[in-house]
């Protein structure tokens, strides 16, 4: 005979001599001071941490006061935890000779983890663009995975919501378009990214490159640096047209990087020493530049009053 009792779960010892107090304090997070050598960088971190001038100030802060904002981690299967936001922080207590750093751990899924990465850096004034655009791929992908995994709560709303661009765009306030562009530089190879970052190359004509076969990226960082020169926003497009239809080679790529660039031939440029010889030695460069445009000046007027007469 079956026995119609149903199945009773005992409660542990602890839950039955805990206060309600204490079993909700125990849900909340906590901030825990974890050794610096536990916390591990985020996999395919896209923000750089440099040791440059911002970096010491910080350093110097913490040694002062210490870390101010707990930074937030995931635990590692492998050991230890994953930093997810506080990367900086962390080489900051590493310069200001701290042993720990207080972290908040949270248990995150990839896609969790990565968005909070990429908000809690979004949010500095200056960011590189090789930055940006990985940042952007990074949460974009996140998020569309997300918004492929609706919850049951939301499962009558799978149609009607905004696309991910759409929605990432308004979050970050740049157009969709703008957050494409962004994303397509990814494609480019790390040295032509360096660059981009060194303002050496512009988005636009950066953008038009990435358009370029691997391979073809490659040759164009022969051909700039046999014609000293770094492609116009006209000379990507061409090089990109050429790439699609098949046809570029690294002799054509010399060709188009050895053309003289328009702003080029409308520059005049004097250098200091040529223009030394013309003027005391007291004179300043400043005091240079007034005088030879009062010059010019008198000049314009003078041949105003010729074609006059």
């Amino acid at each position: 005979m079956k026995s119609s009792a149903k199945k009773i779960e005992l409660a542990s010892v602890d839950d039955l001599f805990s206060t309600e107090e204490g079993r909700q304090d125990a849900k909340l997070e906590k901030i825990q001071e974890i050794p610096l050598s536990e916390l591990h960088p985020f996999k395919n971190h896209p923000f750089k941490v440099k040791d440059d001038e911002a970096m010491m100030e910080t350093a110097d802060s913490i040694k002062q006061y210490g870390v101010l904002v707990p930074a937030i981690a995931r635990p590692d299967p492998e050991g230890g935890y994953e930093l997810v936001a506080g990367h900086r922080r962390h080489r900051a207590s590493e310069l200001a000779g701290k042993e720990t750093m207080p972290v908040i751990v949270r248990d995150l899924d990839d896609d969790a983890a990565t968005i909070i990465m990429v908000d809690s850096n979004l949010q500095r004034e200056s960011l590189l663009p090789s930055e940006r655009a990985f940042a952007y791929k990074m949460k974009l992908d996140a998020m569309k995975r997300q918004a492929g995994r609706p919850s049951k709560e939301n499962v009558s709303q799978v149609g009607t919501q905004k696309r991910s661009d759409q929605l990432l765009a308004e979050q970050v306030g740049q157009s969709r378009n703008q957050i494409q562009r962004y994303i397509r530089l990814t494609e480019l190879i790390p040295e032509l990214m360096d660059m981009v970052d060194e303002k050496k190359i512009a988005l636009n004509p950066a953008y038009e490159l990435s358009f370029l076969k691997k391979e073809e990226q490659v040759d164009l960082l022969d051909a700039m640096d046999s014609e000293q020169a770094t492609p116009s926003l006209s000379q990507a497009q061409r090089l990109k047209k050429y790439s699609q239809e098949g046809h570029l080679t690294l002799d054509m790529m010399r060709v188009i990087m050895g053309e003289e660039k328009k702003s080029d031939l409308d520059r005049v440029t004097f250098t200091s020493d040529t223009l030394r010889k013309y003027f005391p030695k007291s004179y300043t460069p400043q005091r240079m530049q007034e005088t030879i445009i009062k010059l010019l000046e008198q000049w314009q007027k003078k041949r105003q009053r010729d074609q006059e007469r």
